[in-house]
């Protein structure tokens, strides 16, 4: 009996199984992500559906959902107290009538976050503060240069553990550092570090390109390492 036709018909089906399998896993994972964008579009679309509807209480529950993020931006971009409230309830004043304009092409939250954020720029704006503008030239390998300039640093640190500052003086001399920062870097540096967004979601806030984000935020570390090491030399003085 010649099995070879018989051998080479199972090669190809078992050939055109492992394709199946791997198409079928890459389709699986394709799935499951599709799934979880949906999901979260699906219940922000319920949660702005139930307010367009007249429910008072989804709309309080889109407001406790959020209001840590509106809080981190208005705080790290509004030096003053009182401004700090009346912004903060005019982003969710604003957040309310515009809700019916709601597309979904972000999540609600970072709609929200977006709204805070022009909110902040504007009342910096009418202020004449200086700001870091949209005019710097995109740069992503600036990325490198900060992973290059964090192991140095890094290094200076951890170098003589003996002569270590304590981990409570660190934080008292980050936080410092932090507000020496523009309004706009302080921004960058808490909702990347902080609030764990990543680059495109700050850029959706931020409205700036995800090469200009990587921008600041490099310049703004840099800035922070800078003044943490020039404290800690000084300390050792």
């Amino acid at each position: 009996m010649n099995i070879a036709p018989f051998i080479t018909a199972s090669g190809q089906a078992i050939d055109y199984c492992v394709k199946f399998i791997a198409t079928f896993q890459s389709l699986t994972c394709l799935i499951y992500l599709v799934d979880y964008k949906t999901g979260n579009n699906l219940h922000d679309q319920d949660m702005v559906e139930k307010v367009l509807r007249g429910d008072t209480n989804a709309f309080s529950a889109i407001i406790k959902a959020t209001e840590g993020l509106v809080a981190q931006i208005v705080f790290r971009m509004i030096a003053n107290e009182e401004e700090r409230k009346d912004i903060a309830q005019d982003v969710y004043m604003k957040a309310f009538n515009k809700l019916g304009g709601f597309k979904f092409q972000s999540k609600l939250s970072t709609w929200i976050g977006q709204i805070a954020y022009n909110a902040c720029l504007s009342y910096l704006e009418k202020k004449r503060l200086v700001l870091p503008g949209n005019s710097h030239r995109e740069d992503d390998t600036m990325e490198e240069g900060l992973e290059a300039l964090s192991s140095k640093t890094d290094y200076a640190l951890n170098s003589e553990p003996e002569k270590l500052i304590s981990q409570k003086e660190l934080s008292a001399i980050m936080q410092s550092a932090i507000e020496k920062l523009s309004p706009v870097y302080k921004t960058m540096i808490t909702l990347y570090h902080h609030e764990d967004l990543s680059y495109e979601e700050i850029s959706q806030i931020t409205q700036l390109p995800a090469g200009t984000v990587k921008s600041y935020l490099f310049r703004a570390r840099k800035s922070l390492k800078e003044s943490i090491l020039a404290k800690y030399k000084k300390d050792e003085l």
